[in-house]
């Protein structure tokens, strides 16, 4: 079976994949800062599903960890088919009240490390004539929120961009657009759920099954909900003046 590398893999939408992958079957590269998270999710997507699993443990703001995961993908004896490229945080602040430091951080991760990890993989996918990336992005992409909103929207225009300029040389590229997810994020943001209303939060096994489905099916963009579906459609709609009142939201 193929090998997936799933980064940001150990908790939330990048262990559903790591999990959903395992079970179809995959071997799996799983990269994440923490060693013995990685180790203990390792243990049990191999004794679960008995699958080759390797980890690599990697911070991605760190130019010397991204290039070891970058080296990873690009390998061509031990061949990456599918990238999942899942590691991401968000900050709680507005622009102004987070250092400039903090705010190249998560630059880095969400467009940085996205970009040169694609990179990677479609110059070695090219050369074999298959394989895939699934950039997982945000509905938050297609609404003024801030350089997270800005940062998902340079992947969601990319990952577009990359499915149709590849697709003749056998790569796929999908981005994945949630909303809201039952996960780690806002934890770590210290954000409560009860910053927005209990329709908007997803179930991160939910929305990553469907994202499979749909990359099956060849789709560039992936949004895994009905509520979610509306949100894009409405933002083609609505000015940006009036969405960028509801900007709060998922923040408190």
């Amino acid at each position: 079976m193929s090998t997936a590398l799933v980064t940001g893999a150990t908790a939330g939408i990048g262990l559903s994949f790591s999990r959903q992958l395992a079970a179809q079957g995959h071997d799996l590269v799983l990269v994440a800062r923490d060693a013995a998270r990685l180790g203990a999710v390792a243990d049990e997507l191999k004794a679960s599903n008995g699958v080759d699993v390797e980890v690599l443990c990697a911070d991605l703001t760190d130019r010397a960890d991204l290039a070891a995961v970058e080296a990873r993908v690009a390998s061509t004896e031990a061949p990456v088919e599918l990238l999942v490229n899942n590691a991401g945080f968000g900050l709680k602040h507005r622009f102004h009240d987070n250092s400039a430091d903090q705010e190249e951080a998560m630059l880095t991760v969400l467009v940085t490390a996205v970009m040169r990890l694609s990179h990677a993989a479609i110059g070695a996918m090219r050369e074999r004539g298959h394989g895939g990336i699934i950039n997982v992005s945000s509905v938050a992409g297609f609404l003024p929120r801030g350089t997270y909103g800005a940062a998902k929207g340079w992947v969601n225009s990319f990952s577009e961009w990359a499915h149709h300029e590849y697709a003749a040389d056998g790569v796929r590229v999908m981005a994945l657009c949630p909303g809201f997810t039952k996960t780690e994020f806002h934890e770590r943001m210290d954000v409560g759920r009860n910053s927005a209303p209990d329709w908007m939060w997803l179930d991160a096994d939910r929305l990553v099954a469907t994202a499979l489905q749909d990359y099956a099916r060849g789709r560039a963009l992936s949004v895994p909900s009905p509520q979610y579906k509306a949100v894009v459609a409405l933002t083609r709609a609505v000015p940006n003046g009036l969405l960028q009142r509801f900007q709060s939201l998922g923040r408190k």
